[in-house]
Order: structure tokens, then sequence, then C-alpha cells
């Protein structure tokens, strides 16, 4: 069966949603129908089979697929297309995960979309809370108890400042898969010139860049619950809607649209002196990130 040649990686919350999107409407471009299959943040033994990790804190992870036959599946619609593809924004953080990928895909393509971190790490913080994932409600409390999270080996979702820290994270991908297969673009890219960076991308993966997305539609908007009833109707709607997505996610989407629609709010800024702390906490790694890459990041430090 067909596999991917190219993965987007992440970063979470850095607008990976609305490129998957846009690549997607690309007629040489296969997107897998389930966005973030989350296949090869996992440990796959030696027969294709995901190793089912232990985790602690209020959320098990789900395990999409449980080996790489059935992952496969997710590509059998392909016809053609010369970039087939997926996005899963755990893929630039997991340890392993850029080994397990080379692994089944050497020649792979790689895309990575980076967002200022400490606006990452907030608005991730904000997606946990929407989908009825974070027991918190106060970010600040969040930042102070991550470190015991980690101890306790709470999943990767709350990993909210660590998952920041994007230099050692791509840098390993450059080590694995070389430079030149690892696309890096920003968000404040994609917010300010989504077509020029859509077409980048395209050029990147050898698909006519010629090609205008439609982008009219804002994806994945940051949101928080109007209510405790809110809260308990996420909840809900995300113990049930797992098994809605596998047969028809298109149906899954919609529904879940509309119901976030009716019970959820604008969120509020971030706190000033909350995100001075998290700017001044990722200063080198910033510095050392900007070198990489080769891009000027110093309106991250303002």
């Amino acid at each position: 069966m067909t596999m991917p040649n190219f993965f987007l990686i992440g970063a979470q919350k850095a607008g990976t949603t609305s490129l998957y999107s846009y690549l997607k409407q690309h007629p040489q471009v296969y997107m897998s129908p389930i966005k973030e299959p989350f296949f090869f943040d996992h440990e796959i033994d030696s027969r294709g089979e995901v190793v089912r990790e232990k985790f602690g804190g209020p959320v098990t992870p789900h395990v999409k697929f449980a080996d790489i036959r059935e992952y496969r599946t997710l590509f059998r619609g392909v016809s053609g297309e010369k970039a087939i593809g997926e996005a899963s924004v755990l893929y630039i953080y997991a340890p392993g995960t850029a080994e397990r990928i080379k692994r089944y895909v050497p020649e792979a393509k790689l895309i990575a979309l980076l967002r200022n971190p400490a606006d990452r790490a907030y608005s991730a913080f904000l997606h946990a809370v929407r989908i009825g994932r974070e027991p918190l409600t106060d970010f600040a409390q969040a930042l102070r108890e991550e470190d015991d999270r980690i101890w306790y080996n709470w999943h990767y979702q709350f990993h909210y400042r660590n998952r920041g820290h994007y230099y050692a994270q791509l840098k390993r991908y450059f080590e694995v898969f070389g430079r030149e297969k690892v696309g890096v673009w920003l968000y404040e890219d994609l917010s300010n010139d989504p077509v020029g960076v859509v077409q980048c991308a395209l050029r990147f993966l050898g698909v006519n860049d010629t090609f205008t997305p439609d982008i009219s539609r804002k994806h994945n908007p940051s949101r928080i619950p109007k209510s405790e009833f809110a809260r308990f109707t996420i909840r809900l709607m995300n113990t049930t809607l797992p098994v809605v997505s596998k047969v028809s996610p298109p149906a899954s989407e919609g529904f879940r649209q509309l119901v976030n629609s009716r019970i959820l709010a604008e969120s509020p800024p971030i706190d000033p002196e909350i995100r001075k702390q998290l700017r001044e906490g990722y200063r080198k790694d910033i510095l050392k990130l900007q070198e990489l890459i080769g891009r000027d990041l110093s309106v991250w430090l303002r």
C-alpha cells in the first residue's frame, strides 16, 4: 500500500490546520483524510505495531491506528497525486519520531511551522481548555505545575512551555534527514502571506506552485468554553466523536463546528507579565534557533 512522502510535523497552534487545508486543495497533493493520525509519535515494534505507552494525568492518548497496515489505509485514496502527506503536530516534539519516520519513509520531506513560543504556549493552553482536557483555568498555575506534570508522565499535550523550545526539536530533523529535506516557515509568514507560503511549500514539495488556494476560512481559532455546562458538553463530545471521526471525518467535524459555535467564547489575551517571563525563558533557545534556520527572530524577543 501507499505511504506518505511528506509530513507536516508541527508545531502545534502554529497554523498547521490552515496549511493542511490549503495543501489539500491542490490537485497534485493528497493529504490524509484524518488530520493528525499521530502514528509515528508512538513507539513501533519490529512487527510495525504501536507500543501502547502508559501515561499519567487526566488524559490517555487515543491510539488511532494499531499498526503500520492500518495506518496505510489512510492513503488508499491516492490516485496519481505526486505529493502524499499527513499532518501530526506532535511529530516535531515527541522523542524518536524523526527516527521512526526515517525507518519507514527514508526520503521523506518535512514541513515545520513555528510560532512565537510564548504565544504558542498560551494558545495550546486555551486549546486544551476548549476541548475539555485541561482541568485548570489559570494559565500561570498550569505553567507552575508543568514540571510536576512532566515528572508524573502527563501527556505531551500539557507541555505548554517545553514544546516551545524548538531548537533541539528541529535540529534533530536536520540531523536525521538533512537540511534540504526540511522546510521551515513561520506562523507570521502564513498569517501575513498565506498564498505565498503555500506556493513556497508547493515548490518545496515539487508540484505546480502557481496554484492559489481558497484562504477565506479561518481554521482552529482560539476560544474557550462559556460555562461549566459548556465544558461538560465538550468533554462528552470528545468521548463520542473519535468513533464517528474514524468512519466519517467530515460529518464529525461539521457537528463539532456547529456545537462549538454555540458554546465557545472569544479567548482573553495573555497576561503581559506572564508573556514577558516566557519570552525571557525562551531567549537563548530563540537565538540558537535563528542561527539554525537562518531567519531573524528578534521580533519574538520584543
